[in-house]
C-alpha cells in the first residue's frame, strides 16, 4: 500500500499526513477546511473534493474525526467514502469514538466491501507530527497485519487489542484511568503544599515507588509544574471521552463507584474551567 489519504486534516490528521510523507507515501487529504488543505497541499500532498472521491484514490484511509456523530456522516453520508471506495479499501479510524458507532460504520462499511479497523491514537499533535503516537487496534488481524507498514510510519507503538470496537472501548477506559489519575494527583499535590512540602520533591518520591502514574511521570513535569498547560489537548476533549466512558457503564450496568465519581468532577468541572483549557487544567479543580 503506496497511497494513503486522510480524512480530517486538523493538527492530529495533517501531522499523521507529513509522517506518511516523509516515510515516502503518496499522501492525498480531504477537509472541509481550506486553510487545512492549502496547507497540506504546499507541503506536497494531494487534495481530493470530497470523501467519496478521495476513498476512490488510495488503498488504505485514515480517518481523523472529532466524534463518533462526524465519523458516521463522512462514511455513510452521501459523497461519503461508501460512496467512492473501490472494495477491498482498509479504513483505520484513528478517532475517539463511541464502540457502538464503531461496529454500525464498520458493519456498513463490510457490507460493500471494505476492511475497517479502529485505531485511537495517544501522543497528541507532537506525537502526530513525529510518527511516535500509540494507537491501540481493534479489528481482524489479518487488516490489522496489512495496515501494519503504513501503521508504523505513524506511531512508534501499536498493540491489537480485540475485534473491531475493541480499540475504542481500550481508549475510552485508557482516557477514563488518565481523567482519574489526573483528579488523584492534583488532590495530592495540593496535600503536599498545605502540609508545607515541595509538592515536585513529594511527586519525585511517589514516582519511585507504587502510586506513580502516567501523570505523575509525564503531565506533571511536562504541563503542570512548569504551569505550561499546552499539551494540545482541551477540557471539551477529554470530557467528551469520559462521557463516552460513562455511557459505557451505563450500558454496561457495570457498578464501578470510583468511575462514576471521576465522570461526575469531569462533567462538574465545566463551571469552573472552560472548554478550550488544557485538559491538564483539571488539576486545579477545587483550588
Amino acid at each position: 500500500m503506496r497511497k494513503v489519504g486522510v480524512v480530517g486534516l486538523g493538527n492530529m490528521g495533517s501531522g499523521m499526513a507529513r509522517s506518511l510523507m516523509r516515510a515516502g507515501y503518496q499522501v492525498a487529504g480531504f477537509d472541509p477546511s481550506p486553510a487545512a488543505c492549502a496547507a497540506l497541499q504546499a507541503d506536497g500532498a494531494a487534495i481530493a473534493a470530497s470523501a467519496a472521491e478521495l476513498a476512490g484514490q488510495v488503498e488504505l484511509l485514515i480517518l481523523s474525526l472529532p466524534t463518533s456523530d462526524v465519523v458516521e456522516a463522512v462514511v455513510l453520508a452521501p459523497a461519503g467514502v461508501l460512496e467512492g471506495a473501490r472494495r477491498g479499501l482498509l479504513v483505520v479510524d484513528t478517532t475517539t469514538a463511541d464502540p457502538n458507532s464503531t461496529r454500525k460504520v464498520a458493519a456498513a462499511a463490510a457490507e460493500c466491501g471494505l476492511r475497517f479497523i479502529d485505531g485511537p491514537v495517544s501522543g497528541g499533535p507532537k506525537g502526530a507530527a513525529t510518527g511516535t503516537m500509540t494507537m491501540v487496534l481493534g479489528g481482524d488481524a489479518a487488516d490489522v497485519a496489512a495496515a501494519m507498514p503504513v501503521l508504523e510510519a505513524i506511531s512508534a507503538k501499536r498493540v491489537h487489542v480485540g475485534p473491531v470496537g475493541a480499540g475504542h472501548v481500550t481508549k475510552l477506559l485508557n482516557n477514563l484511568m488518565c481523567g482519574a489519575h489526573l483528579l488523584v494527583a492534583g488532590e495530592a499535590a495540593r496535600i503536599a503544599r498545605e502540609a508545607g512540602l515541595d509538592a515536585q520533591q513529594i511527586f519525585e518520591g511517589i514516582n519511585a515507588g507504587s502510586g506513580r502514574s502516567g501523570v505523575t511521570q509525564v503531565n506533571y513535569p511536562t504541563w503542570v509544574f512548569n504551569e505550561a498547560f499546552n499539551s494540545g489537548f482541551t477540557m471539551k476533549l477529554m470530557r467528551k471521552d469520559i462521557r463516552l466512558a460513562m455511557g459505557l457503564l451505563k450500558e454496561l450496568s457495570v457498578d464501578a463507584p470510583l468511575s462514576a465519581e471521576a465522570g461526575r468532577l469531569w462533567a462538574h468541572s465545566a463551571d469552573s474551567i472552560a472548554d478550550g483549557e488544557d485538559f491538564n487544567r483539571i488539576v486545579q479543580l477545587g483550588e
